[in-house]
């Protein structure tokens, strides 16, 4: 630590605890009347002709919103503040009821401050946070933890002082710890991985709630949507995974007009219905597997919550329960996708022809590269997102835990193409063992089989048939996906 923060801290803990029992005294006798003292009322005027964008003497709540926006708030607080601070409910806020609204709201944030001060010295240091976080069941490393108070902490002293907390949270409408844990939680640790393989972990509350649920449905648009919208891009990858060296010499835009004139437009979206249909099941079911499976590895219903660690294997375990009971339908969708015109009447129509012709262990085809293949993908998913999260937070955000859009979507981007790399000639081996039945001229083989065969045939570079789509898809994807489920978390009320 530097000379130059040392004495910072130093002063900023002599200051405080020197004015420290006036000031708490006077909250604690209910300091909110209808006088403010001079310097309070000059505060709370400059904050108000901020906010009165066109200084008619009155906030509506589209002036709110803005303000908030500017601060880096979400603009949906703004409808709860004017919910609360709105006396005579004509939608507007003038000054007195804004007044009252803040002196409310500091007070509130004062009880709360000397809560989480345990010693008592009018600061709050990284192991109060981290003991706040345990008790109320949420497990964090000290890093993280660093984080949090990072993000308030304006003036590098690595302690957080009554104003920086109270000017942090002057207009996050939180009326107690949980609700300040339940926004840390969200905004700033475990965001790391929750699109990728991580799952979050929920309280009771929100459990009971139907926050999960909730978010589920969201996550289940999201992905329909951007699925949809990229669906030529993804059977144009199957077809080029499946047909191998046929497939020399076709490229993006001939491999696409060959299916229009197949097919018709709408042959690109092939496969894609029980796409769509099988994200519901597959993330309802991953969710009740991820829940059991967490309380095995906790031992106990009444345990913490897991570490970052134990919540990846959770999730990847639950992610293979999920994928035995759902493969059934990844095989129709490869099988769809890869039908010629009149083929199949429908997904009914193609299983039934799948079980006719071939039997049951038809319809898990692929399965052992399929599971294999979870492994490295969320592994380095994982490990590359958080590691260039975290390296653009040191390098970078400074006093903020929170990078921003643009950068978690790039961190998103890069990490899933690195998973991809390393786990594509798994799914092109499940791919091509799932449309074994339909490609004339190959037979029949086994895992290490179509590995050898690839090899034999095709040479390394086979392994990696398709992946120029599947790649151009994933900015597309990971873009259409966060913007459609940060929409439908505000249409459910879901947002933070």
């Amino acid at each position: 630590m530097g000379f130059h923060v040392f004495k910072s801290r130093a002063l900023k803990a002599l200051s405080i605890s020197l004015s420290h029992r006036g000031r708490s005294e006077q909250w604690l006798r209910g300091d909110t009347g209808a006088s403010l003292d001079p310097d309070r009322e000059r505060r709370y005027a400059e904050l108000f002709k901020q906010l009165d964008l066109n200084k008619d003497g009155r906030v509506d709540i589209n002036e709110l919103r803005t303000g908030l926006a500017a601060r880096g708030l979400h603009r949906g607080e703004a409808e709860e503040i004017v919910l609360e601070s709105d006396i005579n409910q004509d939608g507007l806020l003038d000054f007195s009821e804004f007044s009252q609204y803040l002196q409310a709201q500091e007070k509130r944030l004062w009880f709360m401050f000397h809560s989480l001060d345990r010693n008592n010295d009018g600061q709050i240091d990284v192991g109060e946070i981290q003991h706040l976080l345990r008790k109320l069941g949420v497990e964090v490393t000290m890093e993280q933890a660093s984080r949090i108070l990072q993000s308030m902490d304006r003036d590098g002293t690595m302690t957080i002082d009554w104003i920086e907390w109270r000017d942090h949270f002057l207009f996050n409408p939180f009326h107690n710890m949980e609700d300040i844990v339940h926004y840390w939680k969200h905004s700033h640790m475990f965001d790391i991985g929750e699109h990728l393989t991580v799952p979050d972990e929920f309280s009771e509350k929100e459990r009971r709630s139907g926050l999960v649920w909730r978010q589920l449905v969201a996550g289940a648009m999201a992905g329909a949507v951007s699925r949809t919208g990229t669906a030529p891009l993804d059977r144009l990858k199957v077809f080029l995974q499946v047909h191998g060296s046929a497939s020399r010499g076709i490229n993006l835009w001939s491999g696409l007009r060959g299916m229009v004139r197949e097919g018709g437009v709408f042959s690109l979206w092939r496969g894609n219905g029980i796409n769509v249909l099988k994200i519901a099941p597959e993330s309802a079911i991953k969710f009740m597997a991820y829940e059991q499976i967490k309380w095995l590895i906790r031992g106990s219903k009444e345990g913490g919550s897991l570490r970052v660690q134990e919540r990846f294997i959770a999730g990847s375990l639950a992610g293979a329960t999920a994928q035995t009971i759902i493969y059934p339908m990844e095989v129709l969708k490869t099988r769809l996708t890869l039908r010629k015109t009149g083929q199949y009447s429908g997904m009914a129509d193609c299983a039934r022809q799948i079980l006719k012709t071939e039997g049951v262990r038809a319809f898990y085809r692929g399965y052992l590269p399929n599971t294999l293949g979870i492994i490295p993908y969320a592994g380095i998913d994982l490990a590359v997102y958080e590691t260039l999260k975290n390296a653009w937070l040191q390098r970078y955000c400074v006093d903020s835990a929170d990078p921003g859009v643009l950068v978690l979507l790039g961190c998103g981007t890069i990490s899933s193409t690195c998973g991809q790399l390393a786990s594509y000639p798994l799914a092109l081996i499940r791919t091509r063992m799932q449309a074994q039945a339909t490609t004339e001229g190959i037979p029949k083989l086994t895992m290490v089989g179509q590995f050898k065969y690839i090899i034999s045939h095709e040479g390394v570079p086979g392994l990696y048939r398709g992946i120029t789509p599947n790649f151009l898809k994933v900015i597309p994807a990971v873009s259409i996906s966060y913007v459609v489920y940060e929409h439908m978390k505000k249409v459910l009320g879901v947002g933070y």
